[in-house]
């Protein structure tokens, strides 16, 4: 079980190599120090910051975003190192909150490699400052310890680093903050070339991308695996799927990666000292590339479909299934997630390359103002419209890249979505029409699709890994609707409830016949009208559970199973169920939540959601966050456990490499169609037969 800490409260550490995960729902920088034995810092050389984000046995963060992974080896911290403090800070100068009062409270955990949690601490009671120390890892006779601290600052890092008794206190903390003002630590250049040549694709600038990366993707848009980098946030953020952005980032892992080179800018090259850097020749990598030549595999897969030969001049066609992979399935997962990499990258060259024009038309209009003799006549005017021009022309020519690169991910999306088995597609795909009960699981699950407001039309789907790693939160609050357009409460929880049903649905058609079970709760009963094409088709396991009494019965009875699938393989006898015990991935949804349900069923929740998953118990929560404030701190790291979605359209998932903040849209049933009926009516029958 994961150490809960309060602040003061200290827990031991048992093993060497730990990541230190940060979660706080919006844009922070995360660095840390190294102290001796009185936790005074020796010098900047042992500070670790987004201008400097490795030192021996520590690696933090190289941008400002809203999760973060440190990672820490204390067997390799030198031996004058007693002390390792994780700060945090929000940025200056951005057009953010400047106190942790205004945003959501912070949450940093101590995990294993694994992701196994070891401590976590939710730091509360932070107002107007602006910079902390989380907490720290501290050697005490030879063993190491964690310790919550919560310390604040409101002189931001400067206070902070001078109570630490660093001399350079300000002059670092000037540092970090342009560090992190020009975006040097949100530049993450592309992951090291595969060596199995899976996507050989070129961006349209230098790599603006994921913190993550790997040669072969353990996590699709929004899935939150330690490896690769995922949107929706991590199973946090993942990932488009464990994310996250927890702060709902996919979902959301964290910026820097050992052994990542450093970032490069967009634009490099000047003509003397003093003089505005001039733009080289375009960044932009040419078009994206979809042949492979490099496709290497020790035992070669069945031959992936090839594009037909490109006319001179003209860029290779997109075929569907192009990438490494030992299936069909695995392949399209693999161009997917590719794909979902390769707009993160180019959005994030365009921003870029904007933010940098706009940077140098100020500077520049900043020169001729400087002059009092270029403010009147005719002078001034002719600077700021040259200026002006060479803002325009090279925001144009980022443009163009950009949609150059749209154009070819989108003639990619064309023909990958209707070439997408059932489980990747939306349910307006034919596919579904000649669904059939699978004989095994599919690798990912699609929960709904993504965009980014540079590229409207184009979506990527957001897939997830299966098994589940972590439950799924339907936000049925107001604060759910990007545009506004739903503030009907009752609307919105209906949406939320037919949403749910949605992803049940189509957790049931993906699985076997007998090896996924659905259970309900639903105590005041007004899920009815959402939950009938469920209880129609006879999928569920029983009646969905109303009352006190019914959400009791269901609570116990899985929570009982929890603890007998645990006991079993801890002692190293996962046969020895019970005769006639049902081994099947087993989904609770929740509706309604909290009304209905006391203190112990919500520690019940809380356990499934915590401890469900590793052993095949899953929990989809239908609620508002903010009816169920009453309970106070209680409940945040239920929420914290869950991937958050939403029934509406809203773009509180966030990619892991630069923080984009994605638009997630929910897949739904097209209007006046059969087909989840239909669906479910086969899954029905094939249950059946099972039995």
């Amino acid at each position: 079980m994961t150490a809960e800490l309060v602040r003061g409260q200290n827990h031991p550490l048992s093993q060497a190599r730990l990541e230190i995960r940060v979660s706080a729902g919006t844009p922070i920088v995360a660095g840390a120090t190294l102290g001796d034995e009185q936790g005074r810092i020796h010098g900047v050389e042992w500070v670790a910051h987004p201008g400097a984000p490795t030192l021996p046995g520590l690696e933090v963060s190289r941008q400002a975003a809203a999760d973060h992974r440190l990672a820490v080896d204390l067997d390799a911290l030198p031996e004058a190192v007693h002390r390792v403090s994780v700060l945090l800070a929000l940025p200056i100068g951005a057009a953010g909150p400047t106190r942790f009062g205004a945003v959501p409270t912070p949450f940093v955990a101590v995990t294993g490699l694994d992701g196994t949690e070891v401590a976590s601490y939710t730091i509360n009671g932070l107002e107007a400052e602006s910079a902390v120390v989380a907490l720290e890892l501290y050697r005490r006779q030879g063993a190491w310890k964690v310790r919550a601290v919560g310390q604040g600052y409101a002189g931001g890092l400067a206070d902070l680093l001078t109570d630490q008794g660093l001399p350079q206190a300000h002059q670092l903390a000037d540092g970090i903050n342009e560090a992190v003002a020009q975006g040097m630590a949100r530049s993450v250049p592309a992951p090291p070339p595969r060596t199995d040549g899976d996507r050989s694709r070129q961006t349209a600038a230098p790599a603006l991308g994921p913190d993550q990366g790997g040669p072969a993707p353990q996590g699709a848009p929004g899935s939150v695996s330690p490896q690769p980098p995922s949107p929706y946030g991590t199973q946090t953020p993942g990932g488009p799927g464990q994310s996250a952005a927890q702060s709902d980032s996919y979902d959301i892992q964290a910026p820097g990666v050992p052994g990542r080179p450093a970032p490069q800018p967009p634009y490099q090259g000047g003509t003397g000292a003093g003089d505005p850097a001039q733009p080289s020749a375009p960044t932009s990598g040419g078009p994206i590339d979809y042949s492979h030549p490099r496709r290497q595999n020790a035992a070669p897969p069945p031959p992936p479909p090839t594009a037909p030969p490109a006319q001179p001049g003209q860029p290779a066609q997109p075929v569907a299934g192009d990438a490494t992979g030992w299936s069909m399935d695995e392949r399209l997962y693999n161009q997917v997630w590719g794909m979902f990499e390769d707009l993160a990258r180019t959005t994030a060259a365009y921003r870029s390359a904007v933010d940098f024009a706009d940077s140098r038309m100020e500077k520049e209009l900043d020169q001729v103002l400087s002059d009092p003799r270029s403010r009147i006549g005719g002078q001034g005017d002719a600077a700021r419209e040259a200026a002006q021009a060479k803002h325009g022309q090279l925001v144009n020519q980022a443009r163009a890249a950009l949609d150059r690169d749209i154009a070819q991910l989108t003639a990619e999306a064309e023909v990958v979505e209707p070439a997408l088995p059932p489980a990747y597609a939306r349910w307006d795909n034919p596919v579904w029409h000649g669904y059939r009960v699978p004989m095994e699981i599919p690798m990912a699950l699609r929960l709904g699709d993504l965009h980014l407001p540079e590229s409207e039309g184009l979506r990527i789907p957001m897939l997830v890994r299966l098994p589940l790693e972590r439950g799924l939160w339907i936000d049925s609050g107001r604060g759910g609707s990007l545009d506004g357009s739903f503030t009907d409460s009752h609307d919105l929880g209906r949406l939320a409830m037919e949403t749910a049903v949605a992803h049940a649905a189509r957790l049931l058609a993906v699985y076997p016949a007998g090896e996924f079970t659905v259970h309900v709760i639903d105590p005041a009963g007004s899920g009815v009208q959402a939950l009938a094409p469920l209880v129609q088709t006879g999928v569920l396991a029983a009646p969905p559970a109303v009352g006190a009494a019914g959400v009791t019965e269901t609570l116990t009875r899985l929570t009982e199973r929890v603890d007998l699938v645990q006991m079993a393989v801890r002692g190293g006898a996962p046969d020895s169920l019970p005769p006639g015990f049902d081994t099947s991935e087993q989904l609770l949804i929740v509706n309604d939540f909290p009304h209905g349900f006391d203190d112990r069923a919500v520690n019940q929740l809380r356990y499934l959601a915590d401890e469900g998953p590793a052993v095949g118990v899953h929990l989809m929560m239908v609620a508002d966050r903010e009816e169920a404030a009453g309970y106070g701190p209680l409940l945040d790291p239920l929420w914290r456990s869950l991937l958050r979605l939403t029934p509406v359209p809203d773009d509180h998932l966030a990619d892991p490499w630069v923080g984009h903040a994605w638009t997630y849209e929910p897949s739904f049933v097209p209007p006046g169609s059969h087909v989840l009926q239909q669906v479910l009516t086969q899954v029905a029958a094939a249950r059946t037969k099972y039995q």
